[in-house]
C-alpha cells in the first residue's frame, strides 16, 4: 500500500516537463512536426557570460565623449573594387520580402541608411522600396535562386552567398502558402498560395571548389566591383571559414544558433548548430592561421541585442555584427500594445513566433494588406535608427573604458568569463584566474 504525504507537492519530471508533454500530445494528435520562426529558446552560453575588464591603474581609459573612439568598418577590401564603408559595425541581417511585409523591408532600409550601415535582401529577390531606401544594400544569393537576376546583382552594393543559417544549418527555409501573395509569387516565380520550401543546398555545386567557381562567376557579372560575402551557419566554423577564404570570399558571415528564421522545424531550431559564443574563436583562428584576419572580414550574427554584445563579439575577433530579431523588435514586433490580439492568436507579446502564419498584429511578418498597413515605415525606420545609435554608443562607452580609440582595438585580453562553459567556448580566462578549460596549467 502506497502513501502520499499531502504536504509534499507532486514532483514533475525534469525530462518530461510540461512543454515536452504538450509536444508529445500535439504530435500524436496531428501527425506533423511543429513549425515556427525566431531562434532557439533553450538557454545556452552567451555574451552575458563574459565581462569586460575596464581600465584602472594598469590600463589608461579614454575620457568620456571628449576623446575619440572610432566605429567605422570597411567590408570587402580583399578583392572588390568598391569595398563598403560603414559608420557602425552593426549591420542588418538578411530577412526576405515574403517573410516580412513590404513596409517592414522599407523600414529596415530607412533605419539602416540613417544609421550609416547596410541592410540585406534575404531570400526572394530585391524590392524597389528596399533598394530605394537603402544607401547600402547586400543582395543574398541563396540555394533557392528566388528572384535572382543579373540586373539586381549589379544594383546591389555587395553579394552574400548563403550556404547556411544559424537557426537551421544544413536545412532549407519555408514560406507557407498564406504568405505567398500575388507579388511574392511573381517575384519568386511560384504559384500563389502554395507552400514553398527552399533547398538546403545550392543546385550547382557539391563542395568548396564549386563555390570558388560560383564566386568567380559573380565577380565577372558585377565587373569585380561588389564585395562577395559567404554566410555559413555555426556548425564547423574553423573549416567552413577556411574553405570560404580559399574559395575567394571577401567577407565571412557566421551565424550562431541563436539566430532567427522566418519558419523551420522546431526540432531544427533547438537541436542543430552551435551557440554563437562557441563559433567566434574557431573562425578567428582559421583566419589567423591563413594570415587573413582583418584582411577577410568576419561578421558575427545570432542573438546580438546590445552594444555590450557588439563590443564582446569584436573583442573576440569579429569585424562587425548583424542583427535580425532585435531589428524586428525595434520596428515594433512583439510590442505589448498588440497584447490583446496576440492573446487571440494563443500567444503573448514577447513569445509570438508563429511568423509563418502571416497573422502578425504588428504588421511586420505578414503579407496581409490590412495588417501590413499598421506599420508606418518612416516611424519604424526612425525607431531602428535610434536603436542602432544606442548600440553603437554603448559599444563606444565600453571601448573607451578599456582605453581603446577604435572598436576594433578591443581584444580577448579585455575580457573574463563567469562560467566554465563560456570560458572554454570563448577561450577567455575564468574571472580571477588566468586559466580556461583546455588551456594547460592553472
Amino acid at each position: 500500500m502506497s502513501y502520499h504525504n499531502p504536504l509534499t507537492p507532486p514532483r514533475k519530471s525534469a525530462t518530461f516537463d510540461d512543454h515536452t508533454l504538450a509536444e508529445i500530445r500535439r504530435a500524436a494528435a496531428t501527425g506533423i512536426y511543429d513549425i515556427r520562426g525566431a531562434g532557439t529558446k533553450r538557454k545556452v552560453p552567451h555574451f552575458d557570460d563574459l565581462l569586460f575588464l575596464g581600465a584602472s591603474i594598469s590600463r589608461y581609459p579614454l575620457e568620456g565623449y571628449r576623446e575619440k573612439c572610432d566605429t567605422t568598418v570597411v567590408l570587402g577590401s580583399r578583392f572588390a573594387k568598391k569595398p563598403i564603408t560603414l559608420k557602425t559595425p552593426i549591420t542588418i541581417a538578411g530577412m526576405s520580402f515574403g517573410a516580412l511585409s513590404g513596409n517592414a523591408k522599407e523600414a529596415l532600409g530607412r533605419g539602416a541608411t540613417i544609421a550609416g550601415t547596410s541592410t540585406t535582401t534575404g531570400d526572394g529577390g530585391m524590392t524597389d522600396e528596399e533598394r530605394g531606401h537603402s544607401q547600402t544594400l547586400v543582395y543574398q544569393y541563396l540555394p533557392s535562386r528566388y528572384g535572382m537576376n543579373p540586373k539586381d546583382l549589379r544594383r546591389a552594393d555587395a553579394i552574400e552567398v548563403v550556404v547556411g543559417q544559424g537557426a537551421k544549418p544544413g536545412g532549407g527555409g519555408m514560406l507557407l502558402g498564406q504568405k505567398i501573395s500575388d507579388r511574392v509569387a511573381h517575384m519568386r516565380n511560384l504559384p500563389k498560395g502554395i507552400d514553398q520550401r527552399s533547398a538546403c543546398r545550392h543546385p550547382d555545386w557539391t563542395g568548396p571548389d564549386d563555390l570558388e567557381i560560383k564566386i568567380m562567376e559573380l565577380r565577372e557579372i558585377t565587373d569585380w566591383e561588389k564585395p562577395i560575402y559567404v554566410k555559413v551557419g555555426g556548425a564547423r566554423p574553423y573549416y567552413d571559414t577556411a574553405l570560404a577564404v580559399k574559395a575567394g570570399a571577401d567577407v565571412v558571415v557566421l551565424d550562431g544558433m541563436q539566430g532567427g528564421t522566418a519558419a523551420t522545424q522546431d526540432v531544427f531550431i533547438e537541436n542543430v548548430g552551435m551557440p554563437t559564443l562557441a563559433c567566434i574563436r574557431p573562425a578567428v583562428q582559421a583566419l589567423q592561421d591563413l594570415g587573413m584576419h582583418r584582411k577577410v572580414q568576419l561578421i558575427i550574427s545570432g542573438g546580438i541585442r546590445s552594444g555590450a554584445d557588439v563590443a564582446k563579439a569584436l573583442a573576440l575577433g569579429a569585424d562587425a555584427v548583424a542583427i535580425g530579431t532585435a531589428a524586428l523588435v525595434a520596428l515594433g514586433d512583439n510590442d505589448p500594445r498588440w497584447e490583446e490580439e496576440y492573446q487571440k492568436l494563443g500567444t503573448t507579446a514577447g513569445a509570438y513566433d508563429d511568423w509563418h502564419e502571416g497573422k502578425d498584429p504588428a504588421g511586420i511578418t505578414t503579407q496581409d494588406p490590412e495588417l501590413a498597413a499598421r506599420l508606418d515605415p518612416v516611424a519604424a525606420g526612425r525607431r531602428l535608427a535610434n536603436y542602432l545609435k544606442v548600440m553603437t554608443l554603448e559599444a563606444q562607452t565600453i571601448a573607451r573604458a578599456c582605453g581603446k580609440n577604435h572598436l576594433h582595438n578591443l581584444e580577448p585580453e579585455d575580457l573574463c568569463a563567469l562560467t566554465m562553459e563560456a570560458a572554454a567556448m570563448a577561450q577567455i580566462p575564468l574571472a580571477g584566474t588566468n586559466w580556461y578549460p583546455g588551456k594547460g596549467g592553472y
